[in-house]
């Protein structure tokens, strides 16, 4: 069974990242000299707040739209106090000032934030890749890169394009490259994004390598009266991803395929036996006994964390926003799910702590299979992510959580335009092992046939017929999740649609009556970019107008 944990639909069909690309090739690889990250002491570092830009410009107290120009450098980053220093790829305004993640970027609803991306990598990646797979390359030397801001609404042209790739000095450029100048209007409603490499093929080693960061749209006439934690101390990012080292510090990753044979190099996860929250491996955060606002983004290849505190704690989740919108009324959890490339906007109130917790610590823990959702189970060291150090006394806290938080659009189904199919295949050897995955049997390259009107909705039925839990992210829109049915028969039905590749013609209306429903989890039954798309179920979305081998799809809109 082969597994690739993201999907998205790039402009839109896009996926999130399975490939490699870079640096020298292994005959094999024992991992004899991959650190034991036991010995580790956890919770020594206190966790990072990322370095903060100012996406737009203020004279005379008018706002005018930001002008910034963010590198990506090749540097060393500390991700442990007694780990070696790392060789990573960074974003920066400078590569002394670049970090893992980089910095967060706050950007003012309805101002136009203009970023130009630089390349300064060096002519080789500093991670394996695989040359067998579909795979942005110059033949000058270079690594390639393009931006993705994850959750915006923007032309086209500034969306990121996995084509649209670029090396060092513009040495080469891919198909698609428009130029290293993007811009962002941001006329979307406000709430957390995050930007990263989305390279054709790259994805996966780029990200690996560190290439991501915070995004944060903030509407201060919308946002204020509501009354939520506010300012640099109490609204914090926190961004999750699992790495494992070499004992020299370098990032482990294995350089022989699980089918070596068809892929030399490429495997479909990685998995790290650290968990890093903001470029520190199981940092800490003191806090005070009061409301703080933490905008948690899982950017790892493949893990999935399910989040909690210890039952005797007395601490939960307040649910603001899933992905980069707000949802209608807050909504509590004990515990919650986030899949590869998703977001949790909650509050933790930690004046609610109990007298024993808040004397101490208290530590957030993950208890997601790898690979979810029929995986290993977690263990002492992945089943740990960071720890709160919580102050004895209560603070004042002047901030409050109203009951209804921002109104946005309703679903209208009556309304959509179209309704589509949209499969999920994934094809194996005769062992077992996977060589590729498409959806709707096609290829990136060939042409678009998802061809929405814009400014019309869609009604589209997410059929995964692999079987791993796949989190869907579209690009350049927001969904809704209308309901999750399990297909009866399905072995019948996949065979079906592996030889006809027509939901229609495979009657799949048949295979879902009886079919069981899925609840959808309501801090995620908001507006989404991404969700997860369970095995043997279709998943019914309402799409608003407003990755790696290969599975993604162009997605054409008509005017």
């Amino acid at each position: 069974m082969g597994r690739v944990p993201c999907f998205a639909l790039l402009l839109v069909l896009a996926v999130a990242a399975s490939c490699l690309w870079g640096a020298k090739q292994a005959s094999g690889d024992s991992g004899k000299d991959m650190l034991d990250v036991s010995k580790l002491e956890m919770f020594v570092d206190e966790l990072p707040d990322m370095p903060r830009l100012q996406g737009y410009g203020v004279k005379d107290d008018l706002l005018l739209p930001g002008n910034l120009t963010v590198g990506m450098y090749e540097k060393f980053w500390k991700f442990h106090r007694y780990l070696p220093p790392t060789r990573v790829f960074a974003y920066g305004l400078s590569q002394d000032s670049a970090t893992v993640p980089g910095p967060t970027i706050e950007a003012i609803r309805g101002v136009p934030t203009h970023v130009t991306w630089t390349n300064h990598l060096p002519r080789r990646h500093i991670l394996p890749w695989d040359p067998t797979i579909p795979t942005a390359r110059s033949s000058s030397g270079g690594v390639p890169t393009v931006v993705h801001l994850h959750g915006g609404v923007q032309p086209p042209h500034s969306d990121g394009s996995a084509i649209a790739w670029f090396t060092a000095d513009f040495a080469a450029v891919g198909p698609a490259f428009a130029g290293p100048s993007l811009v962002y209007f941001n006329r979307q409603p406000p709430g957390c994004l995050w930007y990263h490499d989305h390279a054709m093929g790259l994805t996966r080693a780029n990200l690996l390598a560190g290439l991501f960061g915070v995004y944060i749209i903030r509407s201060p006439e919308l946002e204020r009266p509501l009354g939520l934690p506010y300012g640099p101390t109490f609204d914090r990012s926190l961004v999750l991803f699992d790495r494992a080292f070499r004992t020299d510090g370098s990032i482990y990753m294995n350089t022989t395929g699980n089918n070596p044979s068809i892929h030399p190099q490429w495997q479909p996860e990685y998995f790290g036996t650290a968990i890093i929250v903001n470029g520190k491996a199981w940092p800490f955060l003191r806090v005070s006994r009061r409301r703080y606002r933490f905008r948690i983004i899982n950017s790892s290849n493949a893990r999935f964390f399910r989040l909690f505190f210890s039952s005797d704690s007395g601490l939960r989740f307040l649910h603001l926003g899933s992905d980069a919108n707000y949802l209608p009324r807050p909504v509590h959890s004990r515990k919650f799910l986030l899949a590869p490339s998703e977001i949790a906007d909650v509050i933790i109130d930690f004046s609610e702590a109990s007298a024993s917790a808040s004397a101490s610590a208290v530590v957030l823990t993950n208890d997601a299979p790898y690979p979810y959702p029929s995986g290993d189970p977690t263990d002492e060291l992945n089943g740990k992510v960071m720890r709160f150090v919580i102050a004895p006394e209560r603070e004042d806290d002047p901030s409050r959580v109203p009951r209804r938080l921002l109104t946005l659009p309703r679903p209208s189904v009556h309304r959509a335009a179209a309704r589509r199919y949209i499969a999920m295949y994934e094809y194996e050897t005769a062992s077992g092992e996977p060589t590729h995955l498409y959806l709707n049997g096609k290829p990136f390259e060939a042409p678009a046939t998802e061809t929405p009107k814009a400014g019309t909705s869609e009604v589209w039925e997410v059929i995964n017929l692999t079987e791993d839990n796949h989190p869907l992210h579209i690009h350049l829109a927001s969904f809704v999740v209308l309901e999750q049915r399990e297909l009866v028969e399905l072995d019948e039905f996949k065979a079906c649609m592996h030889k006809a590749n027509d939901a229609a013609a495979c009657k799949v209306e048949e295979h879902l009556k009886g079919g069981r429903r899925r609840r959808v989890p309501r801090y995620e039954q908001g507006w989404k970019n991404v969700f997860k798309m369970r095995p043997g179920v279709a998943t019914r979305i309402l799409i608003l107008d407003h990755e790696d081998n290969v599975m993604m799809r162009p997605l054409k809109l008509v005017y």
